[in-house]
């Protein structure tokens, strides 16, 4: 029995959205990655007079990095995102910002602000993500940052420093990886404050 063209279109159109529904739900029905988020430094009382003033840059890093995703290196050196977790910013805005909140609860500093507060300032913090990630092969969360302290009227670098940190971690899933990098990072941003407080 042959159908009229217009039915054959209205049938055609029914499979179609049918068909559309089918792959929405689809891809609805995918687990949503777990957000983990990074910490900041505790607050401590206020030991001297404020000295000077600091701008904290976003940090720089390689592609990777860009992205609010947990890295994995492979002991042959392939990268990966693992699944099931994500950061809850963009890394390099995450870490800037518990980097200023960690100076800022040293509780040391005049001010501490982000370069489009339009504060002014004596030093400039440039920083440089070198490593933020688990490396599959030791089962460990690494974490390395390369610090320049820039005096803001000469552009002079007048300190520089590369600061690292390894924790153990028990498996390489999403839970267990945020929790030793965030471990790890709170171990380089107590170093880095020293060193900031200390002049560099």
């Amino acid at each position: 029995m042959l159908l009229p063209v217009s039915s054959l279109r209205h049938a055609s159109g029914l499979l179609a959205v049918g068909c559309l529904a089918l792959l929405l739900g689809a891809c609805g029905s995918g687990a949503v990655p777990t957000t983990f988020d990074l910490t900041a430094l505790p607050g401590a009382a206020r030991s001297g007079a404020a000295r000077r003033s600091i701008v904290v840059a976003e940090p720089v890093g390689l592609q990777p990095f860009e992205a609010d995703r947990i890295i994995v290196r492979e002991p042959g050196g392939a990268v990966s995102y693992l699944g099931g977790g994500q950061w809850a910013d963009r890394l390099p805005r995450l870490v800037q910002t518990r980097l200023i909140q960690s100076l800022e609860n040293a509780n040391r500093l005049k001010s501490v602000s982000r370069p489009g507060d339009k504060v002014a300032a004596d030093t400039v913090l440039i920083t440089e993500l070198r490593a933020f990630d688990i490396n599959a092969g030791t089962r460990e969360a690494v974490v390395d940052l390369s610090a320049k302290l820039v005096q803001e009227s000469s552009g002079t670098v007048v300190a520089a420093k590369v600061f690292q940190a390894r924790v153990p971690v028990a498996q390489v899933s999403a839970p267990a990886a945020a929790s030793g990098l965030d471990r790890a990072l709170s171990l380089v941003l107590a170093d880095m404050v020293r060193w900031i407080n200390a002049g560099g």
